[in-house]
């Protein structure tokens, strides 16, 4: 049996304080190491709080930022950790990243694909859109595929994941709770939404899924923990309680992903050709580069939706006369479906 243990560090880092959360990740991967984990998860900007707003410069690091190596050089005795931060580019862009580190270097790092900007959130304003979405190999002896809160948002994130060989999926979340109701599974609305996200893609990529939660308050939102693994059936395997800032090892065994993808083979079943040919037109159509199809009659190349102004043109005047010169009506896409 291949036992993979996993350490879910569900940590309150300290808003714009880098150099305290990085002792205290330096703290939990030593701990972590001497409990025998092989794989540490901190949560989405574990290195530097959430609500920093103007602070993200001032704590972003470049990839070649010597304290990032010191923490990467606590990989070096056998222990894999997943650590998140603001990334400067060369062209100074800032990202919110997520690094796998691996035997004292930084083996992969992700930056956050999707940013939302409804409700309370705002990132937009202040980060840069990743734009890649990859597996890595790993010393764990399986594929890895790292993504960060908002990607899981996004059904395309996790497929892409597992098709491209990540065997455990694993999500850096800081997510503040809301809906405080009992009408919720948990009394949380987050919570119950977050673990439905996780059962689902756990089941349907037939993969271990991993979403590390931080907790604690920053300036106006509170973050609720929770944080999960998922087995590859979608059945859970653990979950953390709300709120506690703690440290806690889960103990997997990785062939549960050879059974379950060999007696249900969804990722071997994917019709990929079928995907691209049809993301291809729907781009095509959005574009204008192509007839929609499932745009208005008339509608302008692009537009899904005709106006309503007469035909002032010889060749729209002609395309909408019968043959006996009287006005033939247009029917939408929608009005022709209702006749049938």
């Amino acid at each position: 049996m291949q036992t993979l243990r996993i350490a879910l560090a569900q940590l309150a880092p300290r808003l714009g304080e880098l150099e305290a959360n990085l002792e205290r990740h330096r703290t939990v991967l030593g701990s972590a190491r001497r409990d025998g984990a092989d794989l540490v998860v901190f949560p989405e900007l574990g290195l530097t709080g959430y609500l920093l707003q103007d602070l993200a410069a001032e704590v972003a690091m470049r990839l070649d930022d010597p304290r990032l190596a010191e923490l990467a050089a606590e990989t070096a005795g056998g222990v894999s950790a997943i650590v998140s931060f603001v990334e400067e580019s060369g062209d100074h862009r800032l990202f919110i990243a997520a690094a796998l580190l691996e035997d004292g270097e930084i083996r992969h790092v992700h930056r956050k694909v999707f940013l939302p900007t409804y409700g309370q959130f705002d990132e937009r304003r202040f980060f840069a859109p990743g734009d890649t979405i990859r597996a890595t190999p790993s010393d764990l002896g399986v594929g890895v595929g790292i993504a960060v809160c908002e990607d899981f948002w996004h059904l395309g994130t996790p497929l892409l994941l597992a098709l491209d060989g990540a065997q455990v999926l694993i999500n850096v979340s800081s997510s503040p709770g809301r809906d405080l109701a009992a009408r919720n599974e948990v009394g949380l609305g987050t919570a119950t939404s977050w673990r439905t996200l996780m059962r689902t893609y756990a089941q349907l990529t037939t993969s271990f899924v991993v979403f590390v939660n931080r907790v604690g308050i920053d300036e106006s939102m509170t973050f609720w923990g929770g944080s999960e693994v998922i087995g590859p059936s979608g059945e859970p395997i653990f979950s953390a309680p709300f709120f506690d800032d703690d440290v806690y090892l889960v103990d997997v065994n990785l062939e549960d992903v050879r059974r379950e993808r060999i007696a249900l083979p969804l990722l071997r079943d994917e019709r990929l050709e079928l995907q691209a040919r049809e993301l291809g037109r729907v781009i095509a159509e959005r574009a204008g580069l192509a007839t929609d199809s499932t745009a208005d009659a008339g509608a302008e190349p692009g537009m899904d939706v005709a106006t309503s102004r007469a035909p002032n043109r010889a060749s729209d005047r002609a395309s909408t006369m019968g043959d006996s010169g009287e006005p033939i009506r247009l029917r939408t896409r929608r009005n022709r479906a209702a006749s049938r």
